[in-house]
């Protein structure tokens, strides 16, 4: 059996991978992130269907959700909290949608909204005997107090609200971080049953595509879109929320992708991964 594993591509290149010092693997990590973007710059003609593309990946993994709380009738691996922070800001996003451009995103994001807090529903009553609440120890404070600090300083400059420019610089910070109890979780149980795993990938694909519709719109415009977000930090913090989603979830679909090609359902988590 070792004979065999060792002649299998997909075991020998992750050996590989992880023998390889945290310097080469940054860097490859980088230059598989250009060639996503690259390949993505010249199959997508519109790259705001990026962004729409992210939107409906993270609503259908919201759906992976509701497909494992109904068919198991348990909550288990999955954090709370992280659904109230995503309920937090597709709520205060979809505000800033009706009061400032309301299109396809305001559709789906209501409902992604919708669904998630069905899914808030069912954990605190309907299924919270499975809820791993001792696991789930990621203070919802300590996420959504330095968001809304941060969005009182830097947020967008153009001619709406006051309120509404802090509102969107709000939802846009806590998006980057609502899935760091989820994370937390994860890191305390380090097995990861399927469904959890699913919904959690589909995350980081949907924040790969919305970090992807950013960085191309700035180079397609040669800079052109940072200018039109306004002037100051605000443009640059919005280009780094969207790498810092990315950045989060990257581990985590190295492993999960990892551990399907090798034909696991379950992903299993080293220590220290997220």
């Amino acid at each position: 059996m070792k004979g065999k594993a060792t002649k299998n591509p997909i075991f020998a290149f992750t050996t590989w991978i992880r023998r390889q010092p945290p310097k080469m693997k940054a860097f490859l990590v980088t230059i598989s992130g250009m060639a996503a973007l690259l390949f993505l710059r010249m199959v997508v003609e519109d790259h705001n269907n990026l962004f729409v593309a992210a939107e409906t990946v993270h609503a259908l993994g919201t759906f992976v959700l509701i497909y494992k709380l109904t068919k198991e009738k348990a909550c288990a691996g999955l954090s709370l909290k992280s659904q109230e922070l995503t309920a937090i800001f597709l709520a205060v996003r979809l505000y800033c949608s009706f009061v400032m451009e309301y299109d396809i995103h305001t559709l789906l994001d209501t409902a992604t909204l919708g669904t998630t807090l069905w899914i808030i529903y069912m954990i605190r009553f309907k299924l919270r005997s499975t809820y791993m609440h001792d696991k789930d120890n990621l203070g919802i404070h300590y996420v959504v107090i330095p968001c809304a600090v941060l969005s009182l300083f830097i947020h967008p400059t153009t001619s709406h609200l006051l309120f509404n420019r802090i509102c969107w610089a709000f939802c846009v910070y806590l998006e980057a971080i609502s899935v760091l109890p989820q994370l937390r979780l994860m890191q305390n149980i380090q097995i990861i049953e399927p469904f959890t795993a699913h919904y959690v990938f589909a995350l980081g694909v949907a924040r790969f595509f919305s970090c992807a519709h950013w960085i191309i719109q700035v180079f397609d415009t040669r800079g052109r879109l940072l200018t039109a977000l306004g002037y100051g930090l605000w443009p640059c913090f919005v280009l780094l929320s969207e790498i810092v989603q990315t950045s989060i979830l990257a581990d985590f679909c190295y492993y999960y992708v990892k551990n399907i090609l090798g034909g696991q359902l379950v992903v299993r988590l080293p220590s220290g991964v997220v």
